[in-house]
This record gives C-alpha cells, sequence and structure tokens, in this order.
C-alpha cells in the first residue's frame, strides 16, 4: 500500500461528499479507532496513541520490515482533512528532496499511504516535546547553553523552510522534538521551604522540528488566521497580512518561553493581546495602527489602542498591569543577558518588514558568546 508520492494517494473517491460513510474501524468524527496490539495494514502493529488533534491521531507503531518503532499520523477520514493532508505530504517531499541528509533539523517523512480511507504519514519516532519535557520539568527554565543551542538549531531549520518558499505558521514549543530525552537530575534548593525540588537537565539538546500540516507555500493560498494565540505575530492579529517574518515573531516568544519557562502572552483575546505586546514592547508603531472594519474596535479614532474599554473585565486589566518590560523578563546583568535581550527584541519587532530574518539571526552576537564565561545560571 505504499506510495512513493503524494500525488498517487487518490481523493477522487470523495468528491461530491464532505464526509465518508464510517467504516467499523472509525468513531462517529472519522478519527481512526485505535486498537492496541492490531496490525494496521501487513507492515505495522499498534502499540499506542501518543496524541490527537483536529486533523487525526498520532501512534507509536513497531515497523515489522525495518524491525524499529516509528510515529504514523493517520489523518481523519474526511475530505478536508484528506486535502489538507496532501499540502503536508507536499510540503515534507518537498523538505526532504532539498535536504537528503536532514542537516536542517526538520522531521522527515518516512513513507505515506492511503489504508482504510485515512491517508497515513510515517515519521522517525523521538522521544518527546519540549514543551512535554518544561511541564514535566515543572516549567522550569532551560540552561542558558541549551537555549543558545536551541535557538540556533530553530534558526536553521527556518531559514531552510524560508529558503524553499515555505513559511511554517505554527512554530510553538509543542512541535520541537527532542531526539533524545536522556537527562540528569540536579536538585535545586527552593528558599520557601526546607524541600529540595529534583531538576532534570537535558543530556542532549538536539532537536526537530515537526508539524507541518499548516505549512504554507509563500505564493499559495494565505488563511487570514494562522499560529497558536501565543505565538502569533501582531500583523496576523491586525489581518495585514502575514508572510516570513510571522515565524521569527514565533521564535521570539518561544525564546522567552524557555528562558522563564511559561508562554510569554498567555491570552485568548485579541485586545488583551495587543495589550500585553504594548507592556512588554511598548507602544504599536503608526504604520501598523490601521483603522479599518475589521480594526474599529481594536484601535480608537485617535489610534490609541481601545484598551481597557467598558467591557475589559477587572481581571484582565490586573493581569496586564502586571505585565513587565521585555528587559524586566530579561534583564541585562550580564554579558549574555545583554546578547540575548538584543536579538529577542530583534525577533520581536512590531514591524514585519524590520524584523530580523532567520539568516541575520544565525549571524548574532548572541550565538558568539560562551555563557561558561561568566556564572548566570
Amino acid at each position: 500500500m505504499s506510495n512513493s508520492s503524494s500525488s498517487s494517494i487518490s481523493t477522487s473517491h470523495s468528491r461530491g461528499s464532505k464526509r465518508y460513510t464510517h467504516s467499523s474501524y472509525d468513531d462517529k468524527d472519522g478519527h481512526y479507532r485505535v486498537v492496541p496490539n492490531t496490525e494496521f495494514t501487513n507492515r505495522y502493529i499498534i502499540k499506542e496513541l501518543l496524541g490527537q488533534g483536529t486533523f487525526g491521531k498520532v501512534i507509536r507503531a513497531y515497523d515489522k520490515e525495518t524491525k524499529r518503532e516509528c510515529a504514523i499520523k493517520i489523518i481523519r477520514a474526511i475530505k478536508k482533512y484528506r486535502d489538507a493532508s496532501q499540502i503536508e505530504i507536499r510540503v515534507l517531499k518537498t523538505i526532504k528532496d532539498r535536504d537528503p541528509n536532514n542537516l536542517k533539523n526538520c522531521i522527515h517523512l518516512i513513507d505515506c499511504f492511503d489504508y482504510r480511507r485515512h491517508i497515513c504519514m510515517v515519521f522517525e519516532l523521538l522521544d518527546q516535546s519540549v514543551f512535554d519535557f518544561l511541564k514535566e520539568n515543572e516549567f522550569h527554565p532551560f540552561p542558558i547553553k541549551h537555549i543558545q543551542h536551541f535557538a540556533y538549531q530553530l534558526l536553521i531549520s527556518v531559514e531552510f523552510i524560508h529558503s524553499l518558499k515555505l513559511i511554517h505558521t505554527d512554530l510553538k514549543p509543542e512541535n520541537i522534538m527532542i531526539v533524545n530525552n536522556k537527562s540528569v537530575v540536579v536538585s535545586s534548593s527552593d528558599d520557601k521551604s526546607k524541600k529540595k525540588k529534583k531538576i532534570k537537565e537535558l543530556c542532549s539538546t538536539e532537536i526537530q522540528l515537526i508539524d507541518f500540516g499548516s505549512a504554507t507555500f509563500e505564493d499559495e493560498y494565505h488563511s487570514s488566521i494562522v499560529s497558536t494565540r501565543h505565538y502569533r505575530a501582531p500583523e496576523i492579529i491586525l489581518n495585514l497580512g502575514w508572510s516570513y517574518p510571522c515565524d521569527i515573531w514565533s521564535i521570539g516568544c518561544i525564546l522567552i518561553e524557555f528562558f522563564t519557562g511559561t508562554a510569554l502572552f498567555q491570552t485568548h483575546d485579541n485586545l488583551e493581546h495587543l495589550a500585553m505586546m504594548e507592556k512588554i514592547l511598548g507602544p504599536i508603531p503608526d504604520n501598523l495602527r490601521v483603522r479599518n472594519d475589521f480594526t474599529k474596535d481594536i484601535f480608537l479614532a485617535n489610534g490609541d489602542l481601545n484598551y481597557p474599554n467598558e467591557n475589559t473585565t477587572a481581571d484582565s486589566k490586573k493581569y496586564v498591569k502586571s505585565i513587565k518590560p521585555l528587559n524586566k523578563i530579561i534583564p541585562p546583568t550580564n554579558k549574555f543577558n545583554k546578547l540575548f535581550l538584543d536579538l529577542v527584541e530583534k525577533l520581536l519587532t512590531y514591524n514585519p518588514k524590520k524584523r530580523i530574518t532567520a539568516h541575520e539571526a544565525k549571524q548574532h552576537e548572541f550565538f558568539k558568546y560562551n555563557p561558561d564565561n561568566e556564572n548566570t545560571n
């Protein structure tokens, strides 16, 4: 059943209907029913469910041919998700064709096939997402050397996909996988109690970028809203159009999360999100304050952000008021922090036209500095 190209995966039988008549292998929403220790084609044996999203499910499976475990993404048996997966397969094939030796830290598609009306993609089984490691580690920040290496690898990946005229659009810690999550325990004493928290530290910081399900070719259709909320660039929120720089903004948010242990923009509301940006980064520049039908509730007639307003909750006002500026989040108290702050400021530049590129960011002094020269951790 294996196919070497996405074009050989047919969707013709799905025309004229939004949803298939689901077989006994599916649930009512078109998700494949995952049953551990059952065959999945003649080649694979399902071991366990790893995760589930709107697109479908990801399983851990045993490959009888290679005698190794792998991850299989099983797309829902619904036309729009099948159609979207064709784009993802084309993106993944482009990545693999242009980087056959996987030097750019992007996940490689091993195989793809159509099974019981589900498009399936086979990948190397990686250990754990950076987010899951953070969560398991009680959201303890990463050591500075780890942040430096994560950042450089991420920029290598993003510079590469941008060179392919691709925009990832969904960069976040959940989509950055740790290749080997072996760790050592380092104790960190808590001043407020006599207890010592056991903090884990990774032995290897090698990562792979995953989930190209939302990736978009620059010259193809752009949906108006992309990116997971916490990592969404201002130009997307303001409906000003987006391109490669939206990925760069996401990287800036991710790096601060590595440094503090928690997401920078923890909100689900456009106005609150923009108000937080102004607290952290200063006023939104005039050239982004475009007042139109879309932004009439965001900006007042004088161009000021319409926050707080009569609908703003007391909790929201209190929360935004508590937000610190960037130089308090990353206090420039030593050489490492000064360089890191400067890099993040360039990644989080409001104007996408002035935002640093991945190629430029790779050349930043931050990556030439050896943090072993000072005790900053």
